[in-house]
């Protein structure tokens, strides 16, 4: 005992008590906080199994009577129809209930309803059930002054079960299903009653001078005296115009935008628009870049079949004077070989037996010799012997990428994980492939589509010049 005749270790006693004390509250704020955590969870589970009920429709706009471009939106973009760009992209995000092509051209109609028909079928909808609506606008919003508000709220009273409308533009072809997934999430989970795309820009705006009005401009987005940097300006929120979620009754009352409004940012890469001509081999060029080619899962890509006759020569045979034939290749095609093989994956050259080219299987075991390629010679069905090889293999179709040039090559095209051909097919052929080549045959569309394969892999190299 000390001088107090108190225990000598009262005090230190009562500090590690208060000490105990801060501690269990401490740990009570954190057991609080789980419990709050397991509570969030439990209402997140509760509210995803509260499915929106609600019928979301997907309407393309697409007027026959286009100044700017003479029926654009079925010109082909990089080998396809430019409003199926968009179809493609709405159709894969299964997240509307029905998807509508608004025009008032019987062509239009036609190239729509195909399209549909072929790459997402209507075997097992019915035979008029397409799954590509037609919306017939009237003459009345057929106008080329008529606005597209008064024509997603003249589909809105002809198709009153639709509870939330978006107006996706034909002219955004770079846009992907996850765009929209993405968008209708905020819709559906985050309650808001309209949602529509941006794109950030970097552009300093001023006004404009009008005759007679004012004689010097001045800025409207910046001080002159402090210039920003890009890099230390987060720039601005432009509409690029690529689709608008809104709801019935704010399309019913002339809104796009209206009650809990929030935007959806894509990037710039993204964000293309065609209104004239000179926008064409621009977007031509960003949609093979970054343009949406059909689900697929280049990830799992393990192999590359390719035809020799049609796909790395150009169908032509040269003959000599000693009536020798001659076959011509891309040595582009053969460096792209040798890239794809580089990030591991293997190539098979396909050569067909009843070819009357004598000289085609000569050629593929000259390029086996030099690329180490196998070769596969076929004698009859190209589907049912490529599916031996496969098994062989121990492969599954959405493990393969293909390319091909023909008829015979159809099926195949459909089956693959990602399908190619160059671009002098025929029509048919063209609609099966999910990638169409702008290189026609013997000419560098095999490597093309390599270099394609690649950048959806995220693999890194030098891409070919297109002049070339």
């Amino acid at each position: 005992m000390d001088a107090s005749g108190e225990p000598a270790c009262s005090e230190d006693c009562n500090n590690h008590a208060k000490k105990r004390k801060r501690e269990d509250k401490r740990e009570d704020k954190r057991a609080d906080k789980r419990a709050d955590k397991r509570a969030d969870k439990r209402a997140d589970k509760r509210a995803d199994k509260r499915e929106d009920k609600r019928h979301i429709a997907a309407v393309i706009l697409a007027r026959g009577g286009s100044k700017g471009i003479p029926l654009k939106n079925i010109r082909p973009l990089a080998g396809i129809p430019l409003i199926c760009w968009v179809l493609r992209a709405a159709l894969d995000s299964s997240v509307f209930k029905s998807v509508w092509v608004s025009t008032d051209h019987d062509e239009i109609e036609r190239v729509a309803k195909t399209w549909g028909a072929k790459n997402w079928g209507a075997n097992n909808c019915g035979a008029n059930n397409w799954k590509v609506n037609v919306h017939r606008r009237s003459p009345e919003v057929s106008k080329d002054t008529s606005s597209s508000l008064e024509t997603l709220q003249e589909f809105s009273r002809l198709h009153p079960e639709v509870d939330v409308i978006c107006n996706i533009q034909a002219t955004s072809p770079c846009l992907h299903p996850n765009h929209l997934k993405e968008a209708v999430e905020m819709m559906t989970k985050q309650g808001y009653d309209s949602v529509f795309s941006v794109v950030r820009r970097h552009h300093f705006r001023w006004q404009e001078l009008k005759k007679g009005e004012i004689t010097s401009t001045k800025p409207l987005n910046l001080d002159p005296s402090r210039r920003p940097r890009r890099q230390d300006w987060d720039g601005e929120l432009c509409e690029n115009g690529s689709f608008y979620f809104a709801t019935k009754d704010l399309v019913t009352q002339g809104l796009l935008q209206g009650g809990k409004i929030a935007y959806f940012e894509m990037g710039p890469e993204y964000s293309v628009d065609i209104d004239v001509d000179i926008d064409w081999p621009v977007a031509e060029q960003r949609v093979l870049r970054y343009g949406y080619f059909g689900k697929s899962e280049p990830e799992k890509l393990r192999l590359l079949l390719c035809n020799v006759s049609g796909c790395l020569t150009d169908g032509r045979v040269c003959l000599s004077a000693a009536a020798e034939e001659m076959l011509f290749l891309n040595t582009g095609d053969l460096t792209g070989i040798r890239m794809l093989q580089k990030e591991g994956m293997k190539v098979i050259l396909i050569a067909s037996s009843d070819n009357q080219v004598i000289s085609e299987f000569q050629l593929a075991q000259t390029l086996s010799k030099k690329t180490g390629c196998e070769i596969w010679c076929l004698k009859g069905n190209k589907k049912e012997e490529l599916e031996t090889l496969l098994e062989e293999k121990d492969l599954m179709w959405k493990e393969v990428a293909y390319i091909g040039n023909d008829v015979p090559d159809v099926a195949c095209l459909n089956l693959a994980g990602l399908s190619a051909v160059p671009s002098d097919v025929p029509l048919v052929v063209l609609n099966a492939a999910k990638y169409p080549c702008q290189r026609a045959a013997g000419h560098g569309a095999v490597r093309e589509f390599i270099e394609h394969i690649l950048l959806m892999k995220g693999a890194k190299f030098q891409k070919e010049n297109n002049n070339c």
